[in-house]
């Protein structure tokens, strides 16, 4: 026979202390009042509001009824709602006492995908693309669900604390951000000149990378700046047979392919992130005729001024000679050809930064909060609107996955789905509450009460 030990007496106050610390070891917090009132909102309000947007996404430029259904909502929230600032944008005011001006943006147009999540309330939607005029897929295959649904919930938070701060609030529906131009549209139509240049700006993007209800800010780069050109390369055309009569221009295009990858490995810091690649290749129509042009079409990405310098002029400096090392005439040299669809890299203000960072660890509890630097160099138009005047900004992102999704693809399971797929999803009611609380906080610490 075994004889068991008996257990040792334990105090109230020893097992107080040891399930706080088991509580704080598992990540866990008492929940807050403005967690509850974010969480109680989600449940009643906001999960249905999200899951609508989700169903009916719309493309580029033509968010007509998601623009609409964002300005109603936060109208009923108690703002003053201004319509088709910059085509379909949206801007809505909330003026309470002295104080800074404000500003919060969320984008909120789709991408023409197939949805194929498998979610109750997958996508079946199609739009007539403004590009192409054919009808297409339609999918918020970036989150951009998230982000309004969250601007829909600050909104009605702030409402409801509007005893606890002073100042005034703009909130911004951008449309246009996945082909980079809503911001500058909206900034085009007067944006600061109507509505006020805001003292703070703020943005946020769910993060199919980032554990769901988590927040991530970096004082440096979210975002890089991309820019699209295209290479045009003349040639002399001739027969197949006969090469010696013309001048290829698919071989000087292949040329200056890989003379440009040189741009990032030997001429670019080892320390500093850059991306030139050649995204397209056209050239010829037939095996045996040799052409007379060839199109390159590229995109570089970049995270400070000087970078992005230094690959443009360098893009332009390869092109153009390898022209004349192919023996081209000065009137047949390439072309390069640098479009409107730009952006600087987002930068975020570094005190600001930093001292969100702070606020949102203490509020919302250290293992909630992160700063770790982007793997990709994708690009937001959202600096269009704080570089000129400059405005101290910071974006954040906030969590969209799911911990076991997470650990199942580290066990050789299916991989997460990225950003722009058929198949991505987020995990919408902590990706929607920890987006609220975020902003709320943040706006919360830039309009105290006075």
């Amino acid at each position: 026979m075994i004889k068991r030990l008996q257990k040792p007496a334990i105090s109230p106050t020893r097992t107080l202390l040891t399930g706080l610390l088991l509580a704080l070891s598992a990540g866990t917090m008492a929940e807050t009042p403005l967690e509850s009132a974010i969480q109680t909102d989600y449940n009643k309000y906001l999960d249905p509001l999200f899951k609508y947007f989700h169903t009916n996404p719309e493309l580029s430029t033509v968010e007509t009824k998601t623009a609409k259904r964002l300005a109603q909502e936060l109208r009923k929230a108690g703002f003053k709602v201004t319509e088709k600032v910059g085509g379909t944008g949206v801007v809505a005011i909330l003026e309470n006492g002295p104080g800074p001006l404000v500003m919060m943006r969320a984008d909120m147009d789709g991408l023409p995908v197939a949805e194929k999540s498998g979610l109750p309330y997958a996508s079946k939607a199609t739009q007539i693309s403004p590009i192409t005029g054919k009808e297409v897929p339609v999918m918020h295959a970036c989150g951009h669900d998230v982000h309004i649904t969250s601007l829909i919930g600050t909104a009605r938070r702030m409402k409801a604390m509007s005893d606890q701060w002073s100042g005034t609030l703009m909130l911004i529906g951008q449309p246009a951000e996945e082909r980079i131009m809503g911001a500058r549209a909206m900034m085009a139509d007067s944006l600061w000149d109507r509505f006020g240049t805001p003292d703070y700006a703020l943005a946020l993007h769910v993060s199919s990378a980032l554990e769901a209800g988590f927040v991530n800010v970096v004082p440096g780069s979210p975002y890089a700046g991309s820019d699209s050109v295209d290479i045009i390369v003349h040639g002399i055309g001739a027969h197949g047979a006969s090469p010696h009569a013309g001048k290829d221009p698919i071989v000087l295009a292949s040329q200056i392919v890989l003379a440009l990858q040189t741009l990032v490995s030997r001429e670019l810091s080892p320390r500093e992130p850059g991306v030139v690649t050649v995204g397209s290749f056209h050239a010829g129509t037939k095996h045996n005729i040799i052409s007379d042009e060839a199109h390159l079409q590229l995109t570089v990405r970049n995270t400070n001024p000087e970078t992005r310098k230094l690959l443009l002029d360098g893009i332009k400096r390869i092109a153009v000679n390898m022209g004349r090392v192919a023996g081209l005439p000065e009137d047949k040299l390439p072309e390069v050809i640098y479009s409107q669809e730009s952006v600087p890299p987002t930068v975020n203000n570094e005190e600001l930064a930093l001292r969100l960072k702070a606020l949102w660890t203490e509020k919302m509890g250290a293992q909630r909060v992160v700063s770790e630097a982007p793997s990709g160099m994708g690009a937001e138009d959202f600096p269009m609107f704080t570089e000129e005047p400059y405005i101290p900004s910071v974006y954040f992102s906030v969590g969209g996955t799911p911990k076991e999704d997470f650990e199942r693809m580290a066990d050789g399971g299916e991989p997460v789905p990225s950003h722009h797929s058929p198949l991505f999803k987020i995990v919408p009611e902590p990706a929607v509450t920890a987006g609220v609380e975020a902003t709320v906080l943040a706006l919360m610490e830039l309009m105290p009460k006075e």
